[in-house]
């Protein structure tokens, strides 16, 4: 599998290739991946899969853009766990962004990339204005050497699934539903930073994950299962509550933070890379009127989350382990 920062100058064999920006990679982008894949497989050509960094609408407003369900690292190692053979990171800039859609087809697609099928989602746009679609696609695929399909949406339950429909469960703290589209929990990655020490003098030690973002998708108080802990079996969960938010009891800076307090764990882990599974919320972040206050919450989200694990299992995290 080969991963490229850009498009290369001309393609050295034709492909088979799907292109999106795959936030989250839910179920619907694993459909397009699946479809790709097997169709790859019949012609006889590399799989591969094209996406942006940053997301268009993080370039031109990033004020206004949708938070992000993923991080770049938590992206790709989803879109490697597929198995397709390559992945061609573009970078999102005012050269790419000014690229005309029939120049995109004619360049990039047939000259560079050498593109023989192309299979997009059914809401798909691209090049400068967002001029070009399927229907453009279609007629000048002929001429540019190429076949193309578009993806049907996949639905649940009678929702489409997509991005901003997970983006909408979370922001809800529906866990459930945010689990169906995506066909596995939700989870965010990073390293474990050295941090303000405020869960230890409140006698709940707590491992601060680094934020890519400084807008996650979701925010409060949840039960989580935690890996990457332990180095010598990082597939091992670990159980834990974590807490998501701007800490307003104790600071003013209004910062998101992720802290997780893992139960009867008490190794040193500054610098290791964890994944927390978000598997139920307990309840929103509230500012109390004292410490102590907010030690007797503590207590009781910890046995809200060990009861949780009583009649609950941990949920697999087969999709996307990004250890």
């Amino acid at each position: 599998m080969h991963t490229w920062r850009k498009v290369p100058s001309r393609a050295k064999t034709p492909i088979a290739l799907t292109i999106g920006n795959f936030d989250g990679v839910h179920l619907g982008h694993q459909a397009i991946l699946s479809r790709l894949k097997d169709t790859a497989s019949r012609l006889g050509l590399p799989a591969c899969v094209m996406t942006f960094e940053p997301h268009p609408r993080e370039f031109f407003a990033p004020d206004q853009a949708p938070v992000r369900l993923s991080s770049l690292r938590e992206k790709l190692t989803c879109l490697i766990q597929t198995e397709v053979d390559c992945i061609h990171i573009c970078r999102f800039n005012y050269d790419f962004a000014r690229i005309g859609s029939e120049q995109f087809i004619a360049d990039i697609l047939n000259k560079e990339l050498a593109v023989r099928w192309l299979l997009i989602g059914d809401d798909f746009r691209f090049g400068a204005r967002r001029a070009g679609d399927f229907a453009m696609l279609q007629a000048l695929s002929a001429e540019n050497n190429f076949s193309v399909e578009a993806m049907p949406s996949v639905t649940i339950d009678g929702q489409r699934v997509s991005s901003t429909a997970t983006r909408q469960a979370l922001a809800n703290g529906d866990l459930d539903t945010a689990r169906k589209l995506l066909g596995r929990p939700y989870s965010i990655s990073g390293r474990v930073v050295d941090g303000d020490k405020l869960g230890r003098q409140l006698g709940f030690p707590t491992a601060n994950i680094q934020l890519q973002h400084n807008r996650p998708p979701l925010s409060g108080i949840f039960v989580v299962s935690v890996y990457g802990a332990i180095p010598s079996s990082p597939a091992t969960p670990l159980r834990g509550v974590a807490s998501l938010g701007v800490r307003p009891t104790t600071h003013d800076n209004g910062k998101p933070v992720l802290e997780v307090h893992l139960f009867d764990f008490h190794q040193e882990i500054y610098g290791q890379h964890l994944q927390v599974n978000f598997l139920h919320k307990l309840r929103d972040e509230e500012k109390y009127v004292d410490i102590n206050t907010l030690i007797r919450q503590i207590e009781k989200d910890v046995a809200q989350a060990k009861s949780f694990f009583i009649t609950a299992p941990i949920h697999s995290h087969s999709m996307c382990n990004a250890l």
